[in-house]
């Protein structure tokens, strides 16, 4: 019995251990995930004057611009991911590997919003095109642009977007 009872302590302590480190690892993980995560502040002022501010990461380089919004299980409607690609371009994207609906905010170098592909399909690999050259796409959560009244001709105001006079 006395063998036993050793023997089942020493497992309890090897099985809290482990559940310990697992715990410790978890966390530490969860805690260098927010330190990557940086976010900006970014307001888009609609025709009628509201202003509407989200926290935005930034993908602005290649490998942050491939992977984008993918394997996300949720983004909250204050949220989103900004893609600066330096200049104006022709832009297309899809939805591979994207599990949740986002709304696509092209955007022109003077900060004007060019088009809206809004709720696109989750892990459709159909293409969603700019339809003019455009520094920059905001992705939001799906929906979120209705919801506020965001349409073609609003302005985004962040550091990258030149003001026009």
């Amino acid at each position: 019995m006395l063998f036993l009872r050793s023997r089942l302590s020493s497992l309890a302590i090897a099985v809290m251990s482990v559940v310990f480190i697992a715990t410790a690892s978890s966390h530490l993980c969860a805690q260098q995930l927010v330190q990557v995560q940086q976010f900006d502040p970014l307001t888009i002022v609609t025709v009628n004057g509201e202003r509407h501010v989200f926290k935005v990461e930034k993908a602005d380089t290649d490998e942050k611009r491939q992977r984008g919004l993918m394997f996300r299980k949720e983004l909250p409607s204050d949220q989103g991911m900004i893609f600066d690609f330096g200049d104006p371009i022709p832009v297309a994207m899809w939805m591979k590997n994207t599990y949740i609906p986002l709304d696509m905010i092209f955007i022109r170098k003077d900060g004007s919003i060019a088009r809206i592909a809004e709720n696109t399909e989750p892990l459709s690999t159909r293409v969603i095109d700019s339809g003019e050259p455009v520094l920059s796409v905001l992705e939001l959560a799906g929906g979120v642009t209705s919801k506020l009244g965001i349409k073609a001709g609003d302005r985004v105001e962040y550091p990258i977007f030149k003001k026009t006079q």
